[in-house]
Formats: structure tokens, C-alpha cells, sequence
């Protein structure tokens, strides 16, 4: 009896880890999503140098992630730019 309380505990840890996991991911979504969209709409010929270079910063990260990941932060912050197309 008792190693099946300790399994069910574990269980329980493990999903509520798992819970925090994916709920950090869709902020890492939508940061990453905002991030996107913005670099997409800079003028990089209006900016200031050090503006540039973090913006190009910003644009190398997002083209590391996985094409998938970009994809799905994409989508995750459509919605919220829709009004501004």
C-alpha cells in the first residue's frame, strides 16, 4: 500500500510539472510569436544602430527555432493582429 501512495504521488508531481511545462511553453509561444511579427514589420532603415543589431539579434534567434515552433507561435498570436493588416 504504501508504494502505491508514493507511485500516486509522483504521478501527481509529474503532472502537475508537466502543467507548469506546457503552460510556460505558450508564453514562450507568444513571445516568440509578438517577436516575429514585429521584426517581420521593422524598416530597418529607420532605425536607430544599436536598434538594428538587436533586431537582428532577435531575428537570428527566431530563425533557430524550429520551423514547427515558429509555426505553431505564429498562429497562437494571429488573432491579436488581425485588426492591423
Amino acid at each position: 500500500m504504501p508504494h502505491t501512495v508514493m507511485r500516486e504521488q509522483e504521478i501527481s508531481m509529474l503532472r502537475k510539472e508537466m502543467e507548469i511545462l506546457m503552460s510556460e511553453r505558450q508564453s514562450l509561444l507568444d513571445a516568440a510569436g509578438a517577436a516575429a511579427v514585429f521584426v517581420a514589420n521593422l524598416d530597418s532603415t529607420i532605425l536607430p544602430d544599436a536598434a538594428c543589431q538587436a533586431a537582428k539579434v532577435l531575428s537570428n534567434s527566431l530563425n533557430k527555432l524550429p520551423e514547427e515552433t515558429l509555426q505553431d507561435a505564429l498562429e497562437k498570436v494571429k488573432p491579436e493582429f488581425a485588426d492591423g493588416e
